[in-house]
């Protein structure tokens, strides 16, 4: 039988992290607005954007690791 695991995660956590997930989001969505309204030519706009995507996924993932308590970006 698997035992069951159970993470008990505050609310004032929870409102955090979800603050922040949406400030980091708008964030993303204006640089990545910017960077079609500037029109750049087509490789360096590809790379900036595939550099946002990366940048936008790892923060993501940490913050989801950080209701779990296992965050591997520490902010100090």
């Amino acid at each position: 039988m698997m035992p069951i695991l159970f993470l008990t995660i505050s609310g004032q956590a929870v409102v955090t992290v979800f603050i922040t997930i949406i400030v980091v989001a708008l964030i993303c969505w204006l640089l990545w607005w910017l960077i079609g309204y500037l029109a750049l030519p087509q490789p360096f706009d590809k790379v900036l954007r595939v550099l946002i995507a990366i940048v936008a996924v790892v923060f993501l993932i940490n913050a989801i690791l950080t209701l779990a308590g296992m965050s591997f970006i520490k902010w100090n």
